[in-house]
């Protein structure tokens, strides 16, 4: 994990190696959330995450993780 960035900070990577790429103007679906982009640092799998769960977020690709949320 990097130190220093918040989890919403472009770059922040938590400790499952999800990485925050990128923000949206998308509502996600807890309570006055965002939908930000995460990209797993294994398999290169990108996928929307609500700000609040990005410290905590597993890919759900290759480490079975939740669904992410829709980027459309």
């Amino acid at each position: 994990m990097r130190k220093g960035k918040g989890t919403t900070e472009l770059g922040f990577t938590n400790r499952n190696g999800q990485v925050m790429v990128r923000h949206t103007d998308l509502l996600g679906n807890d309570h006055n959330q965002y939908v930000y982009v995460l990209r797993c640092n294994r398999c290169r799998r990108e996928y929307g995450a609500n700000g609040s769960d990005i410290w905590l977020r597993k890919c759900p690709n290759c480490q079975g993780g939740a669904e992410g949320l829709s980027l459309e």
